[in-house]
């Protein structure tokens, strides 16, 4: 699987192969140049799956592609280009795991006291299964910034277990924290399904803290 840097550097060195086809459109003076349209068809609809896939469509960097980057003329590659180049020097510095850590950071924490609430409240049963979601969520992110595939070869999402399993197999923590993570899904899962005798208040308290523990020290960075 190729990197998020490795495949901006290929779209940036595509786009200036696109930029080598262009040809005059028109035959007056004030006509701009155009680009091979198959080509720009390619670069266009890769750059904005890509782009849409690292910060999603309501980001200036894909409304802005999107925006500027669509009939076919050259000066639209020069933009497609600008704009490529400024995100790949936000994966160089290591901004976009950044700003996206704390995103989840904050979601997650909202989430987690809520569950917090419920379980003061004595709802033991929705507490479970909400910690159970934000754990599944944060596998799945340390999956995506660990550029471990958290989907299938048919394009499904993959289970938690397996993702905890592949985080494990990467060295991204331990058998230990992997042997903790299948308890934990495990109790989510009997609230999820009913079986609520199965457990009690004080194990879904002792989850909800461990679970705390466990995300602060494999951070989404």
């Amino acid at each position: 699987m190729k990197s998020h840097l490795d495949r901006v550097t290929m779209l940036i060195e595509f786009a200036r192969e696109v930029m080598k086809s262009r040809y005059p459109h028109g035959v007056n003076i004030i006509s701009a140049d155009s680009v091979q349209t198959e080509m720009f068809s390619e670069l266009r609809s890769s750059s904005l799956s890509f782009i849409k896939g690292l910060y999603k469509e309501n980001h200036p960097f894909y409304t802005d592609f999107d925006k500027k980057v669509h009939i076919g003329h050259a000066y639209e590659i020069e933009i497609a280009i600008g704009i490529l180049t400024s995100i790949k020097l936000e994966i160089e510095n290591g901004w976009i795991v950044s700003v996206k850590g704390l995103v989840s950071a904050e979601i997650f924490t909202d989430f987690l006291e809520m569950a917090e609430h419920l379980l003061e409240e004595g709802y033991k049963d929705p507490a479970a299964v909400i910690i159970g979601g934000v754990l599944e969520e944060h596998l799945r992110q340390l999956c995506i910034v660990n550029e471990i595939a958290t989907v299938d070869l048919k394009g499904k999402p993959k289970k938690a277990d397996l993702l905890n399993a592949e985080l494990t197999s990467a060295l991204i923590y331990n058998t230990l924290d992997r042997k903790n993570v299948i308890s934990w899904l495990d109790l989510r899962n009997k609230a999820a399904h009913g079986k609520y005798s199965e457990y009690n208040k004080e194990q879904v308290v002792s989850m909800l803290t461990a679970v705390i523990e466990f995300m602060s020290r494999n951070e989404i960075r």
